[in-house]
């Protein structure tokens, strides 16, 4: 697509789709004006930014801020941004950060993120390699989408959590909790290196080691979900019926002999991953050491791969929910946790496509535009599944606040 025609229809999509409303709502975390104790200048001290593209060049348009809804509702329509980003809540208002001196200029409040790329997998997926993804290979980010999100409600208690497909190849996590988004840079290494397994370099073949029990963890996420994947993959991928595949298996084990054994007996053999199983869990004293191999295995081609730099910063951005990706035309749509295996990338709409809806729709009677759309259903799934939860708890956060301010007021002036 041109990016002339892509700005023709990213105006009219900005013009009439783009949820403005349910964005502020949600990045003003209840700082609206509309409760007490709310901080007015908090959605102003927001960093967003723009990527502008032309047929000839792109320009990146960094600290832009906004006041209020209305506010980024116009910027965005009159700039027509092909990509916009999400960064942190700083100090002072981002677009005036050169009137402060730069000790005054810090990010203070950030959503915990994670970013995960199927093209990252290229070392253990043969359907497709780089950006590219298929329905024989997208379920590596479903097991990436069903393995963190437990996590982060089960053992760190997070429970305002969204997951939004990046438009060509991988999944944003965006962990919304005021715990969350006050966390140290300290705090969120820790929480990244929590889930930081795959830590073999490009060259390396052995990626995942493990020397004594499994963490609770990951023994979890081995047990209900890990393990039946890989039984899939295996199948999807054709992991055993190729023997440049099942080579890179057998390097994963340690021990030479066990592997000139194998390989001799999957000669003309068709249940290979069911006998590699069996010897290597079997009792004998040959494989006592050799049993974490099955779940190295696993791990090495299922676990979730993340980019663990994006999650440790505090004033790192991310592509906004609801963006247009300007290489596919797809939108960065909400994924629900609870169904993540129901979704298909491939059936994602188009920004050509929600077009040629809301054209063909035109005369149909409707509460809006968007209700003439296939992106009605992401819209609603967003603020049932998220928006409106998350606006609860930021609503009795400030009245607790609030109230406790007052009465601590009230104590001081009556001692």
């Amino acid at each position: 697509m041109s990016a002339s025609l892509l700005t023709d229809y990213l105006r009219i999509y900005y013009g009439k789709l783009f949820p403005y409303t349910d964005m502020y709502k949600w990045l003003a975390y209840g700082n609206d004006g509309k409760h007490p104790g709310c901080d007015s200048s908090y959605f102003g001290r927001r960093e967003f930014s723009f990527t502008i593209k032309s047929d000839r060049d792109e320009v990146y348009l960094r600290f832009q801020s906004f006041f209020n809804a209305s506010e980024m509702e116009t910027s965005i329509k009159a700039k027509c941004p092909t990509k916009i980003d999400i960064g942190a809540v700083y100090t002072v208002d981002p677009a005036k950060r050169h009137a402060y001196a730069q000790s005054g200029f810090n990010p203070i409040e950030r959503e915990l993120v994670f970013d995960i790329d199927i093209s990252d997998y290229d070392d253990v997926r043969y359907c497709c390699s780089g950006a590219d993804t298929c329905l024989n290979c997208w379920p590596l980010m479903t097991i990436a989408i069903k393995v963190i999100d437990t996590a982060l409600r089960e053992d760190f208690g997070f429970n305002h959590i969204l997951w939004v497909y990046s438009g060509r190849r991988g999944v944003h996590c965006w962990v919304c909790d005021s715990r969350a988004r006050r966390l140290s840079k300290e705090q969120r290494s820790a929480i990244a290196d929590y889930f930081h397994v795959y830590k073999g370099g490009e060259n390396s073949l052995k990626k995942v080691t493990f020397s004594g029990p499994l963490h609770p963890f990951l023994a979890r996420a081995y047990t209900d979900v890990l393990k039946n994947e890989f039984e899939k993959w295996v199948s999807t991928q054709k992991l055993f019926e190729h023997e440049e595949r099942f080579h890179n298996i057998l390097q994963l084990i340690p021990d030479e002999s066990v592997v000139s054994e194998l390989a001799e007996k999957w000669q003309g053999n068709s249940v290979r991953w069911e006998h590699l199983k069996h010897m290597l869990q079997s009792g004998s004293k040959k494989t006592q050491g050799l049993r974490r191999c099955i779940e190295e295995i696993v791990f090495s081609y299922t676990y979730p791969r993340l980019d663990i730099q994006v999650t440790k910063g505090m004033n790192h951005l991310l592509k906004a929910p609801f963006c247009v990706h300007p290489g596919t035309g797809r939108i960065c749509i909400p994924i629900d946790p609870k169904k993540c295996e129901e979704f298909d990338p491939t059936s994602v709409p188009t920004v050509a496509q929600l077009i040629e809806e809301l054209n063909t729709n035109a005369s149909i009677g409707a509460d809006s535009d968007v209700e003439k759309t296939s992106l009605a259903v992401s819209i609603n799934l967003f603020r049932t599944c998220f928006l409106e939860p998350l606006s609860k708890t930021c609503k009795d956060e400030l009245e607790s606040a609030y109230n406790t301010k007052i009465q601590q007021t009230k104590d001081s002036l009556n001692w």
